[in-house]
């Protein structure tokens, strides 16, 4: 019993007194180099994208590393900033049936991006990131859109937060 209590003493002990980089999820930010962050407001560049989808993107980059790091959104020198751009957004028939008829439609969005470290420029990249949707061909993809949205950003922010933070 005295072992457990003097074990969890020396672990709170050692969690206080650590100091450098903090972790959340997984990720490693050292606070010393990395303060802020900023996106650009992303650029529509597909043809068949709702005028929205861009904006959705940048916001949801935005939030993204809000809530996932302590980095202060700043657009006056920020320590990396993002650029991007919507390239395609394709709807496709997937999943044939018997007959020749597809069962499934999907949404497709490729964002290209480019992430600039202004500290370690040799950090800095560029990649296209995708993701999909699947839904029913009996469906119409406006009653779906938000949804497909949602998903679609959801992983692809993740990918991106992936690449930028834990380089993967």
């Amino acid at each position: 019993m005295i072992r457990f209590w003097l074990l969890g003493i020396v672990l709170l002990a050692v969690g206080i007194t650590s100091k450098g980089c903090y972790t959340l999820s997984g990720v490693s930010i050292d606070p010393s180099i990395y303060k802020s962050y900023w996106v650009e407001l992303f650029v529509n560049n597909a043809d068949n994208a709702p005028p929205t989808l861009a904006q959705e993107a940048s916001e949801a980059l935005k939030e993204k590393i809000r809530t996932d790091s302590r980095l202060v959104l700043n657009n006056t020198n920020p320590d990396i900033e993002f650029k991007g751009k919507v390239v395609d957004y394709a709807v496709t028939f997937e999943a044939p049936q018997p007959g020749e008829q597809a069962s499934i439609n999907r949404l497709r969005i490729i964002l290209a991006v480019d992430y600039t470290d202004h500290k370690q420029e040799s950090k800095s990249w560029k990649q296209n990131f995708q993701f999909f949707f699947d839904y029913p061909t009996t469906v119409d993809l406006a009653s779906v859109r938000q949804q497909a949205h949602d998903v679609i950003l959801g992983q692809i922010m993740e990918d991106i937060f992936n690449k930028t933070f834990t380089d993967w």
